[in-house]
């Protein structure tokens, strides 16, 4: 589908330069001379590399439409995860560096949506929660808990994370996967 340059939005994935890119920042300029344009940085998909362009409204670019099928994690055998289809029971097997970071928060069973460009799996999109254990933490100092100051304490996948003074040891926790921060106890 073919959008004006101006049209794009964060999230959005384009075809530009034979790849597919998606749109990560966007910010409208309109300089003293000259026409306006869409400063965009743009992530590859493919290798993740990073690139900033300028489109003009007069431009036109082709807006890829991704298709998100719920998966379940199954197991990882070395750098691999293997992932079956909800819908018709297919497995994927998809390279670790495809989660980065994220992939210390998969669980067995964990549903998660991977987004396909033509039968191609592109990315991977974890729940924005998770469940887990304190296996370490600090004991509280008494008078501590009147300045709002977090502790550390490490999670049962090995994750260090930032805690209120109330959390103890074998506590479970919410915890964001985007950005590895402390949310709530858990019920």
């Amino acid at each position: 589908m073919k959008i004006n340059g101006n049209a794009i939005r964060p999230g959005n994935v384009i075809l530009h330069k034979d790849g597919l890119w998606q749109a990560v920042k966007i910010q409208h300029t309109q300089p003293g001379k000259g026409g306006a344009y869409l400063q965009v940085e743009l992530r590859n998909l493919r290798d993740g590399t990073k690139l900033n362009e300028r489109f003009r409204a007069s431009e036109t670019v082709e807006r890829v439409r991704l298709e998100q099928r719920k998966h379940q994690f199954l197991f990882a055998d070395g750098d691999m995860l293997t992932f079956m289809n909800t819908q018709d029971y297919d497995q994927v097997a998809l390279p670790r560096e495809l989660l980065g970071e994220q992939a210390v928060y998969l669980q067995d069973g964990m549903e998660v949506m991977i987004e396909f460009h033509e039968d191609s799996p592109l990315a991977v999109s974890l729940p924005e929660t998770v469940v887990l254990e304190v296996t370490e933490t600090e004991p509280v100092v008494k008078g501590q808990t009147a300045a709002s100051s977090n502790k550390p304490a490490v999670l049962e996948n090995g994750v260090r994370v930032m805690v209120p003074p109330f959390v103890n040891i074998g506590d479970r926790i919410i915890v964001n996967t985007a950005d590895s921060t402390y949310a709530k106890r858990a019920d």
